[in-house]
């Protein structure tokens, strides 16, 4: 799982990880693993509380969680 896609895709969203926090219900601690790799297998509620907030298909969060970041 590739978190830095998350990051990056929360960015172009003009969203902060507080934001991100605040309208997902996911403690920005946690979002923060997230995206930097450290929880690499969050739960399937977890991925749809993002999706929903973030504006994205639940299927589209999972692909971009399964690419590789450029770089």
């Amino acid at each position: 799982m590739n978190g830095g896609n998350i990051r990056e895709l929360r960015k172009k969203k003009g969203m902060s990880l507080d934001r991100l926090s605040e309208l997902s219900g996911i403690s920005k601690s946690y979002l923060s693993y997230i995206e930097r790799g450290l929880q690499t297998n969050p739960s399937i509620s977890v991925l749809e509380k993002l999706a929903q907030s973030l504006g994205v298909e639940l299927v589209y969060l999972i692909k971009v969680l399964n690419t590789p970041e450029e770089k």
